[in-house]
């Protein structure tokens, strides 16, 4: 695994150094391209063939779950790990529907990281032992009754992020390549489910919730 080909974004300096060090640590051989917004990470992923990706989901030029929907849109075979400072319950589930190969949470970074690239480099996935166990309650039919967005599917879930964070019912539709009309639609579902009417009720509970950077 000496020549592991990896993307590091992350816009923070400290973080992305300490990621190389774990790296470079345990494969001293791995080749390390870092990124430091999702513009620069997208034209990296374009032209090179990485082994993985690990993307932090909140950056300059995206938050939530975009960042991560566009890098699996431009280079759809590469991994992704995400590593954020969003708790699990926040983001981890839904990131993987949206098909990133683990989640960690950058205060689980250190005891953590070499593991999950490992196993992700081998071909599986990377979860942890909670959230784990959440998705076998899930399963089951064992779970607890969830917060209202949780009954959302993932690209309902997608158009509240981002009509929390002010965008209009054409910017989504840009963003997520859908017409105006099916924004709509999602828009409309998403009231059903969770009788969060407004822009600003949807905001609030988002930012309550640590779904958003309040």
């Amino acid at each position: 695994m000496n020549g592991l080909n990896l993307l590091i974004v992350d816009d923070h300096p400290l973080m992305r150094f300490a990621v190389c060090q774990l790296i470079a640590q345990r494969w001293p051989g791995a080749v390390l391209r870092e990124a430091d917004t999702l513009e620069v990470a997208l034209t990296a992923v374009r032209v090179t063939a990485f082994d993985l990706a690990i993307l932090d989901l909140s950056l300059p030029d995206t938050q939530g779950l975009e960042g991560l929907a566009q890098m699996r849109r431009a280079a759809p075979a590469m991994p992704v790990l995400v590593l954020s400072m969003h708790a699990e319950h926040a983001y981890a589930t839904r990131a993987l529907q949206l098909g990133a190969s683990g989640y960690l949470p950058k205060e689980h970074a250190t005891a953590e990281l070499v593991t999950a690239v490992d196993r992700i480099h081998a071909g599986g996935r990377y979860i942890s032992p909670s959230l784990a166990e959440r998705l076998a309650d899930a399963l089951s039919g064992q779970a607890a009754p969830g917060l209202p967005h949780e009954q959302l599917s993932a690209q309902e879930h997608r158009v509240m992020l981002l009509i929390a964070a002010g965008k209009t019912a054409g910017e989504i539709a840009d963003i997520m390549h859908l017409s105006v009309k099916t924004v709509g639609t999602y828009r409309a579902r998403i009231i059903d489910k969770t009788g969060l009417a407004s822009t600003a009720e949807i905001a609030r509970y988002c930012a309550s919730h640590r779904l958003i950077e309040s």
